[in-house]
């Protein structure tokens, strides 16, 4: 895949979600974001005010994590956490499955959390990101959890929080994309560290990249591309 450093920096979700971060943290997180020109900094969503208003005009958005990151809210917490963080200056949400009523095979229940999440940000003008966790899941219920998604429409599916016990997989971008195709956008999160792997996951399907490491990304890439 041949992308302008440009280009690749508007796939990636600059990540800051360490619950020590401190302001100043912040601050710099996001004036790095704005100078490399990242589509998101994706941030704990009591940051968001604060994030939203120092990349206020910088083309940058804040993406709020919902439900972050065991998905173990009610239904009702996640959609109010949903549209207070939009309140605030979300412009993309992701959030986190219930995944134990998933593996309780409570389908039903997934289903309506999912549209009751997508409808509250599609009725706001707000990308929804939809996060499997792929690690504590079977191939079929990755692929049952696609199916309900092309009923719902997120704007993505994504592979992985990032704090579970396995990140991102190429085998699992691949499986996702074979089931949604080009009707549903993936995000791959969770260990990607160099611009190789950045380029590797979006060759298998993913359109976002989710990282910490956006910088690193960025600078690889600058280095291959004069060679």
């Amino acid at each position: 895949m041949k992308l302008t450093t440009s280009e690749l920096a508007k796939k990636i979700d600059q990540t800051l979600l360490k619950p020590f971060a401190t302001y100043e943290d912040l601050h710099k997180h996001c004036e790095t974001a704005a100078i490399y020109g990242f589509k998101t900094v994706a941030i704990n969503n009591v940051h968001i005010p604060l994030c939203a208003n120092i990349l206020k005009g910088s083309g940058v958005l804040c993406d709020a994590a919902v439900s972050f990151p065991l998905g173990q809210s009610t239904l009702e917490i996640k959609v109010f956490e949903t549209c207070d963080a939009i309140s605030k200056g979300a412009g993309e949400v992701d959030y986190v499955i219930n995944i134990s009523a998933l593996k309780s095979g409570d389908w039903e229940y997934i289903r309506k959390e999912m549209s009751a999440i997508v409808t509250a940000c599609k009725s706001r003008g707000v990308v929804s990101k939809v996060i499997f966790e792929n690690c504590y899941l079977t191939k079929a219920e990755i692929c049952r959890l696609c199916d309900i998604a092309l009923d719902v429409r997120p704007t993505y599916i994504k592979t992985s929080t990032g704090f579970g016990t396995g990140g991102a997989t190429i085998e699992d971008v691949r499986l996702m994309k074979q089931c949604v195709g080009n009707l549903v956008k993936i995000k791959a999160a969770g260990g990607i560290r160099s611009a190789q792997d950045a380029l590797a996951f979006l060759d298998a399907g993913a359109d976002r990249i989710g990282t910490s490491a956006g910088v690193a990304i960025i600078e690889q890439y600058l280095d291959l591309s004069k060679k």
